[in-house]
């Protein structure tokens, strides 16, 4: 069995960190410039929401499981051809959409304004989400960011921690996520492209856990011991 190293090079780290702040200008420049305004509610706090996200990750996940840093950084070679499809959609191109259309309803007054009690209540869930998958991945030292077995790193079935709820706790956190994200970025008509994307991680969901009971050995097992897939009791 081979042992992945818990400490990637500086480079790694450095990499890691530029690319977060990259990403949070991004989204910043992407959502005030399309939106043609700084005064609005929804647009701060999605940015505050993605900023606390990434210092708790790095101040929780990094001492415990570094090495996936560079695990996560790039598409692995043997990733399934499938998941070279479905990561970039609900990674990045479904995120990249609901920001878009929220922008725009900013812009131009598609919708009509979400409740404070609601936004905030959208707020505090979303956070808990983004808490739940932090949990899965502290918990899991194999979370990959594509579909893959990792013989390299002596991949094994982790039954532990919300894997005991649902057997694969992370698209669970991100579902939760794209549904509440619409409300505090205050767009309705973001659930347009935030639906789609939750129906992709279902069908991710679906392509991963076939996969995993197919090639990784315990896992079958794993899937009697931990029933559901992705919401408690019903699937």
């Amino acid at each position: 069995m081979v042992h992945a190293s818990n400490k990637p090079a500086s480079s790694e780290l450095l990499r890691w960190g530029l690319k977060t702040l990259a990403q949070l200008i991004f989204f910043g420049l992407l959502l005030f410039l399309v939106a043609g305004r700084l005064d609005w509610r929804g647009g701060w706090s999605f940015l505050a929401l993605g900023a606390a996200t990434q210092i708790l990750s790095a101040v929780l996940f990094l001492p415990h499981h570094a090495d996936l840093i560079a695990e996560r950084s790039k598409m692995q070679a043997n990733t399934k051809p499938w998941d070279r499809i479905l990561a970039p959609l609900v990674a990045m191109i479904g995120p990249l959409a609901w920001v878009l259309t929220a922008s725009l309803d900013a812009r131009f007054h598609w919708s009509g304004p979400v409740p404070t009690a609601l936004w905030i209540a959208a707020f505090l869930v979303g956070f808990g989400a983004s808490l739940f998958t932090l949990w899965a991945m502290m918990t899991n030292r194999f979370f990959a960011a594509t579909v893959r077995i990792q013989d390299d790193r002596g991949q094994t079935v982790v039954k532990g921690g919300p894997y005991r709820i649902v057997r694969h706790p992370g698209y669970l956190g991100s579902v939760v996520f794209d549904l509440v994200v619409p409300l505090v970025l205050g767009s309705w008509w973001a659930y347009f492209p935030a639906v789609l994307t939750v129906i992709l991680t279902f069908v991710r969901t679906a392509l991963e856990d076939r996969t995993l009971q197919a090639e990784l050995p315990g896992y079958a097992q794993f899937a009697k011991e931990t029933r559901f897939r992705l919401i408690p009791g019903i699937w």
